[in-house]
């Protein structure tokens, strides 16, 4: 009869060689993607008073709009240079190795509430998979409506993150309060709702970025909860969901602030302009979510709530 230790070798030799093998296709993909940007004929790039009315959203960026496309040809501006190119891939490598390794990384087995990770996992994905679908459709020959359509589903992915993402803290700090834990995430479930309907139908950044406030609030409502010693939770998980919140918060105010191309129009068209800022930005504050809804997890395995 075979032990134990070598069911956990052999299970862990299987995990290593599948992980490997991931990183070998991600290599593989990326290495395509190099050659075909040097051989790919790109179509002539247009400058910003030359693009269509609905892309002219930030008049710092001068140069490097994709002409109105088929989705044929959104989908082959993968392979060459232009301004929405560092947009797409800042979301779009986090998301591919979060959709791969995120549910790795999650213990499973030791997590006794199954529910709370998967919805953290989905709250991981959403906002790069709305970012990305946005940012490589948005010059797509349906013009103005299809945009918008779009901008909503990238709201819409924000939204999620949000709503689900907060979902988690708000039971693991109401953990040994089971009545006032369903009304709490009733109310936020609510609140979301109403938030994700303002974001949706805002008219500016400033407006969309104002209807995620309640939710912000709510949830650092329950951050003084910890803090003060009243709620539950990891010890070790407040001081991830803080900077979380802090990176998302830095990368709203530099994409609406426009810095730094508005110091230097023209020269950040292509890299390292605002909205690439918040982007990365934004992969750390997932992270951050991550860590500390990991800790807040395995802390409810293993917390036991006072008896009455």
């Amino acid at each position: 009869m075979v032990s134990h230790a070598v069911l956990v070798a052999i299970l862990l030799f299987n995990v290593y060689i599948g992980v490997q093998s991931v990183f070998y296709l991600f290599g593989g993909v990326l290495l395509t993607a190099l050659f075909a940007m040097v051989f790919l004929n790109e179509p002539r790039l247009l400058d910003w008073t030359s693009s269509p009315p609905h892309l002219q959203f930030n008049k710092y960026v001068l140069t490097g709009y994709r002409p109105i496309s088929s989705m044929h040809d959104c989908i082959r501006s993968l392979f060459y240079l232009h301004n929405e190119l560092g947009n797409i891939y800042t979301h779009g490598i986090p998301l591919v190795c979060f959709l791969v390794l995120l549910p790795l990384h999650i213990p499973w087995s030791q997590i006794s509430v199954t529910w709370l990770g998967v919805v953290h996992f989905l709250a991981c994905l959403s906002p790069q998979l709305g970012s990305v679908l946005y940012h490589l459709f948005m010059n797509h020959e349906g013009g103005e409506p299809v945009y918008h359509t779009l901008l909503k589903l990238d709201v819409c992915g924000i939204c999620m993150i949000n709503t689900l993402g907060a979902l988690p803290i708000v039971y693991s700090t109401l953990l040994c309060y089971p009545f006032t834990r369903t009304a709490a995430l009733t109310v936020y479930i609510l609140l979301s709702s109403h938030a994700i309907y303002c974001a949706v139908t805002a008219r500016s950044s400033v407006r969309r970025l104002r209807s995620f406030a309640s939710q912000a609030l709510f949830r650092f409502s329950f951050f003084l909860l910890r803090w003060a010693g009243v709620g539950g939770g990891s010890p070790t998980s407040l001081r991830h969901f803080l900077t979380m919140d802090a990176l998302a918060v830095l990368g709203g105010i530099i994409n609406i602030a426009r810095i730094p191309e508005r110091f230097s129009p023209g020269l950040f068209d292509y890299w390292c302009n605002s909205h690439q800022i918040m982007h990365v930005l934004v992969v750390g504050s997932i992270l951050y979510l991550h860590w500390g809804v990991l800790d807040d997890l395995l802390w409810i395995n293993t917390y036991n709530c006072p008896s009455d």
